[in-house]
């Protein structure tokens, strides 16, 4: 709901963060970073960094008013389950979180994106 000066929270509607537009990026950062690649354990970290750089920097292009977390988890298929849970604390309105699963034949990923107004 809009306050009287037309604006959310103080922020105007175009300064506020499309879930679709976060899900894209997301996926465009891992299919950057893992692309068709096979789980290889000594670039884990390699990937899990190059893949939350490549989100932080597609968020900054937004230029929106938002600081950003962004955590990636990547674990190799080998017939266990992955389960997360976060809880939050925030303005609805304006802030939020979005999960990307991601998978291939050898490798899950995991990439969560907080953002929240400043």
């Amino acid at each position: 709901m809009a306050d009287d000066d037309g604006t959310i929270d103080g922020l105007n509607e175009d300064d506020l963060i499309d879930d679709a537009e976060i899900d894209t990026l997301i996926r465009e950062a891992i299919a950057q970073t893992v692309g068709d690649s096979s789980f290889v354990t000594s670039k884990i970290n390699q990937w899990s960094s190059n893949t939350v750089e490549g989100c932080l920097k597609r968020l900054a292009a937004l230029n929106k008013p938002f600081k950003y977390v962004v955590t990636c988890t990547l674990t190799q298929k080998a017939g266990a389950g992955l389960h997360t849970a976060s809880c939050t604390r925030w303005n609805e309105k304006t802030d939020g979180k979005m999960s990307v699963p991601w998978e291939n034949q050898t490798m899950s990923i995991l990439v969560t994106v907080y953002w929240l107004a400043v």
